[in-house]
């Protein structure tokens, strides 16, 4: 692995450069832990995944120069607690997007990033056609973009795309919000059971997943804003309400989106023609025509 950032002492001293080559120790369970990386000078670190690139990857640094890929950001709008209406006085500003090469970059010998990221200001943006394909597959953090109360930036072209969000709501919205939501209560579950604590938190977060994805199937809409649900979430962050009392309601939810699947006018499958038609479109309006 080769090290996408320098890593630093408390005090600034830099530990390891900018693409340092290491060697994974220990991998972690899920994609929210750090890798135990060891060093040629036989130092170990732990780095999230998004801080290390294959070794194989790393070799996208031969390109000539460094490219500035951010004046090709399209759409940024900002998601997480403050667009859900769970924001407190400590919530983070995260924003989320998506960025459109030029044909030139696109078709360089050196490719394009699937997506930018800055985690001092806490922003990701895909790459258009990784971004699209995402919002097909009923990704839930890539919705809520397209979702999102508040837009700060939206070129036309995004704002076309933002016009046309209906194009990816389908019944798969309940394989991927219900589906995901069960296998991470199993979990709070045995966490509960093996260390009498769970991430509340997160528990939160699954529940306010499964609200949206019944307003998908029930209105044809994604709930970003959880409106006057905001006081109960909170009190599930906090760990206020009883682990019975949340699973009641999660339970309810479960029962509720099953029905809203039953019932939903949503099609089986999102528009993969209209989306791809747009793909098209956005890719000629970046063809550069030289002389």
């Amino acid at each position: 692995m080769v090290t996408r950032t320098a890593l630093h002492t408390p005090g600034g001293l830099v530990l390891e450069p900018a693409g340092s080559l290491g060697v994974v120790v220990q991998a972690p369970t899920d994609p929210q832990h750090a890798y135990r990386v060891r060093f040629p000078d036989g130092n170990e670190h732990s780095l999230l995944r998004r801080q290390l690139s294959l070794y194989r990857e790393h070799q996208d640094l031969l390109a000539p120069g460094e490219t500035d890929w951010w004046p090709q950001v399209q759409l940024r709008v900002v998601v997480g607690s403050r667009a859900f209406g769970l924001d407190t006085d400590t919530s983070d500003i995260d924003r989320r997007g998506f960025y459109l090469p030029t044909a030139e970059q696109h078709w360089s010998l050196w490719g394009v990033p699937e997506q930018l990221e800055n985690d001092e200001t806490q922003e990701v943006y895909w790459e258009l056609q990784k971004f699209l394909t995402l919002a097909l597959k009923a990704n839930p953090n890539v919705l809520e973009v397209l979702s999102s109360p508040l837009v700060e930036h939206a070129t036309p072209l995004a704002q076309e795309l933002l016009d046309m969000n209906s194009a990816f709501l389908s019944t798969l919205v309940y394989q991927t919000y219900n589906g995901y939501v069960l296998s991470q209560f199993k979990r709070l579950e045995a966490d509960l059971r093996n260390h009498g604590e769970i991430r509340w938190k997160h528990a939160m977060h699954l529940l306010r997943l499964l609200l949206s994805g019944i307003a998908v199937l029930e209105k044809g809409e994604v709930l970003v804003h959880v409106g006057e649900h905001r006081e109960t979430l909170l009190a599930v962050k906090r760990g206020e309400l009883a682990w019975d009392e949340l699973n009641r309601w999660r339970l309810a939810l479960h029962r509720q989106f099953d029905d809203a699947v039953a019932h939903s006018r949503l099609p089986d499958r999102p528009d993969y023609g209209r989306v791809n038609a747009y793909l098209l479109r956005a890719r000629k309006a970046q063809l550069e025509i030289t002389p």
